[in-house]
């Protein structure tokens, strides 16, 4: 047996956490004070419903889908078919006479809020959202003021069929 002698036992020492505590103290405000508050917008999106019964029971009501290809946006109904093909190029979109056509078609079913946007593959991220925004609401010119009013605000998104166009030679 060994013999444990009295010089031999130690008391625990504490432990110095006073550096520690002065960088918490430092560090902590000084990282709200430069911590960037960003504000996200996140936009609902209603996907198509998977039973194929819930359409057959809703009566026959307007369908819009707005098919945004390279050259141009057709505006259709799932039912009746193509309402109006608006010709675009890269440098040009006629958004006015789109959203006076947009206003027209929701006075006509006001209760109306979806629509779908079909997009080609090469439809870029800056011409979706610019769609997407004149889908949603609309400028109107009142007789003293501009007045925004809310077109189609449930806005669901899908692939179009790309159109083939056969070149004559």
């Amino acid at each position: 047996m060994k013999r444990f002698s009295k010089n031999m036992t130690r008391e625990a020492e504490e432990l110095n956490i006073t550096a520690f505590m002065n960088l918490m103290v430092i560090l902590v405000p000084f990282l709200l004070i430069t911590a960037v508050f960003s504000r996200i917008s996140i936009l609902e999106l209603n996907l198509p419903a998977l039973n194929a019964n819930d359409q057959a029971q809703e009566q026959v009501k307007l369908q819009l889908e707005l098919v945004l290809r390279e050259n141009s946006f057709d505006l259709q109904d799932k039912t009746i078919g193509l309402i109006k093909r608006f010709e675009r190029s890269k440098d040009q979109t006629r958004w006015n006479l789109f959203s006076k056509l947009m206003v027209e078609i929701k006075t006509r079913f006001p209760d109306e809020r979806a629509i779908t946007l079909l997009l080609e593959p090469g439809i870029d991220y800056k011409t979706l959202i610019t769609a997407m925004d004149h889908v949603r609401s609309a400028d109107v010119v009142q007789v003293t003021s501009v007045e925004t009013i809310e077109l189609f605000p449930d806005i669901s998104i899908g692939d179009a069929s790309v159109i083939i166009e056969a070149i004559e030679k």
